[in-house]
């Protein structure tokens, strides 16, 4: 494993998210267990709320911007942050530098965006990982969320899978077509939102995985979400749990 000029280190803090906290903690404590499993000793803020998104998507900046002041204060330091969430991830690296443009904290906000990575990023792109020692048998249907776009998740999340033992990560229709979730967009446009996501749903399931695999909790709840209320079988599992079970079974 390389480690580039980024790490300072293998010491690193563990943003859990607002999702962990509230719906999914098993991904939180599977990123754990992912980080110790390449080296890392991971310390996690009990002080830490929200990466500020949802008041920054709604518009009001003032109030993402308090939590956001917030945030820097928990992750204060040089530590890289690692997140088990593109999008809570690219609001740190991206949003939040956007709405600081006029603050005299900005650089504060820039810097911290500069050392928070979501998970499998760090670990392919951060940590020099390129490949993962495990087994997990499943045909799996990738889905690479909106804030994943213009990062390198995508691609690291497909490198690490197709090293594992017994994965087939299968290819369907618009790949890359939003799920409809969107925060926010969801709660607006509720039948908009809805359409978008049947039509994701429908796209993954016509290539009959066995589980639905993303990097973005959000994504995988507003999914299951449809499918179940559709009464289609849609199993989904955070790629973090995905890492980590491989490293169970094998």
């Amino acid at each position: 494993m390389l480690v580039t000029d980024r790490i300072a280190g293998r010491s690193v803090q563990l943003m859990a998210t607002c999702l962990c906290d509230a719906f999914y903690d098993d991904v939180a404590r599977a990123t754990v267990e992912v980080l110790e499993h390449v080296g890392c000793e991971v310390e996690f803020p009990e002080d830490q709320t929200c990466c500020g998104q949802p008041a920054f998507n709604g518009g009001d900046w003032p109030a993402s911007r308090k939590v956001v002041r917030h945030t820097l204060k928990v992750f204060e330091g040089e530590k890289p942050v690692i997140v088990p969430s593109g999008s809570c991830a690219a609001m740190a690296f991206h949003g939040s530098p956007l709405q600081f443009e006029r603050e005299p904290d900005l650089d504060q906000v820039k810097a911290l965006g500069k050392r928070t990575w979501e998970l499998t990023d760090f670990l392919v792109n951060g940590l020099g990982v390129d490949s993962w020692t495990g087994r997990y048998h499943a045909r799996i249907a990738l889905h690479h969320s909106c804030h994943g776009r213009g990062t390198r998740t995508g691609e690291a999340m497909e490198r690490l899978l197709k090293t594992i033992e017994g994965v087939e990560v299968v290819s369907f229709s618009e790949p890359e077509q939003c799920c409809g979730f969107g925060g926010t967009f969801a709660v607006t446009f509720p039948h908009i939102s809805k359409s978008m996501g049947q039509l994701k749903i429908k796209n993954m399931v016509s290539a009959d995985p066995d589980v639905i695999v993303s990097a973005d909790m959000s994504c995988l709840m507003h999914q299951a979400g449809l499918a179940e209320r559709e009464g289609i079988d849609f199993r989904v599992r955070h790629i973090a749990q995905v890492l980590r079970n491989a490293i169970s079974d094998s």
